[in-house]
């Protein structure tokens, strides 16, 4: 998936930079990412280490910076983009980037965010312009904070606006408040039933916390309300895996590559299906 050697990936999790396990949440692949990245531009690892318990004595919410923070490289220095600029990792506040896939997934306000809740046109209204402020802040990697206060005012105004539920949600996810994103993830889902973006994130939230068929029950209605949605396959195969449900977990992937096939994740897929029917024809 990151084209990362075994060997690598070991070394990493003996330097304590990622869990020392076979299976890896969406957390640890983008801790994943950020090393890749940092040993491709050949930042030794002591430097790493030594960013990572500094951010995590200044931002004392921050219990993972390799994943919540984007830490790039200027010349041989490491940084860390807070409120639009470059800093030392010693200093600022913190500040997440959303890559360009899952703010696709963020600017989805459902359809039927207006229905049931009560709210003037108007307020609709007001609630969208909010919903599209905060996104507009993320994409131009703005304080955290000022998408977020964007975002509580299209709750505001609409407190059915999914949307802004949801996209509150992640937030609270990156920054471990777990509890938090449960609770926009649920509103969200009891404000619009049908928007299946809701039903996947609590899947991935619980997925996070171990809590396996409470994820599953959302994977599986994210699906039902959106047949071809491809990472709830991933990740529900992923989970079947865990569970050591191996047929049901084939049947995941080889669904998961009909809707996409060409992908780095694709690619991943194939190899875990590739392994799980040397399994099955070993037995």
């Amino acid at each position: 998936m990151l084209a990362v050697s075994e060997r690598q990936l070991r070394s990493w999790q003996k330097q304590g930079f990622v869990p020392e396990s076979e299976f890896f949440g969406f957390s640890d692949l983008l801790a994943l990412k950020t090393l890749k990245k940092l040993r491709d531009l050949h930042i030794a690892p002591v430097k790493i280490r030594q960013a990572i318990v500094s951010l995590r004595r200044i931002l004392t919410d921050v219990d993972q910076p390799l994943a919540q923070l984007r830490i790039t490289v200027e010349g041989r220095h490491l940084a860390v983009h807070v409120s639009g600029d470059k800093m030392e990792p010693i200093s600022g506040q913190l500040l997440f980037d959303f890559d360009a896939k899952e703010m696709e997934k963020l600017r989805a306000f459902p359809g039927k965010r207006e229905s049931g809740s009560g709210a003037s046109e108007a307020q609709n209204q007001n609630s969208e312009y909010w919903f599209q402020r905060g996104l507009a802040l993320e994409e131009a990697g703005a304080p955290v904070a000022e998408a977020a206060d964007a975002y509580r005012r299209a709750i505001e105004a609409n407190p059915c606006a999914s949307g802004a539920l949801v996209n509150l949600g992640t937030i609270s996810f990156r920054m471990r408040k777990l509890r938090e994103a449960e609770e926009y993830y649920l509103r969200a889902v009891k404000s619009d039933p049908d928007y299946p973006l809701a039903h996947f994130n609590l899947g991935n939230l619980f997925d996070e916390q171990g809590r396996a068929e409470e994820a599953r029950g959302y994977y599986l209605a994210a699906i039902r309300l959106n047949p071809r949605y491809a990472d709830a396959y991933f990740n529900l195969a992923l989970l079947c895996e865990r569970n050591n449900e191996i047929l049901r977990a084939i049947g995941y992937w080889q669904t998961y590559l009909k809707l996409d096939s060409s992908s780095s994740w694709a690619r991943a897929a194939k190899k875990q299906l590739e392994r799980l029917k040397r399994t099955v024809r070993s037995k």
